[in-house]
């Protein structure tokens, strides 16, 4: 019954949670974040190559999104353009990501990984997908493209 204290955990009471209980836990991101980290398609790239896999080199990131941006298989991207994706990565799409505990970045093996926060984007991103960016998500969660043609 209601207002009694102890009451059986498997009730299945009609009477709503205290407003304390329903709230996400405080380790959780907002969603200014999530839209920070959204915002930038590259970005958004980045975080959809985490659906197909959680851990990637940041110079096959920038590799697959030259490819991605120029339309060309990865094998056709130059050095001048994965350069300069790898530097807009390096100095600013990775650290927003990493600020926001979406991605890691080991600095000395250039390895990205998914964060705690991962899951949060990764959601949002799928419940945005389909319909708003199913071409950039085919793309990033494709293989790459390791012929040498």
């Amino acid at each position: 019954m209601d207002g009694e204290p102890g009451g059986d955990k498997g009730s299945t009471s009609d009477v709503p949670e205290s407003p304390e209980k329903e709230l996400p836990p405080p380790n959780f991101l907002e969603i200014e974040p999530i839209y920070e980290a959204l915002g930038h398609p590259r970005r958004r790239y980045l975080c959809y190559t985490l659906l197909k896999d959680t851990e990637w080199s940041l110079n096959d990131l920038a590799t697959k999104i030259v490819a991605w941006e120029t339309d060309v298989p990865e094998h056709a991207v130059t050095e001048d353009q994965r350069e300069e994706v790898y530097i807009s990565l390096y100095h600013a799409h990775i650290p927003k990501l990493v600020a926001e505990g979406v991605v890691t970045f080991d600095e000395g093996t250039e390895r990205v990984t998914a964060a705690e926060h991962a899951d949060q984007v990764l959601t949002a991103l799928e419940g945005m997908g389909g319909s708003l960016d199913a071409a950039q998500e085919t793309h990033a969660r494709s293989e790459m493209d390791e012929r040498e043609d």
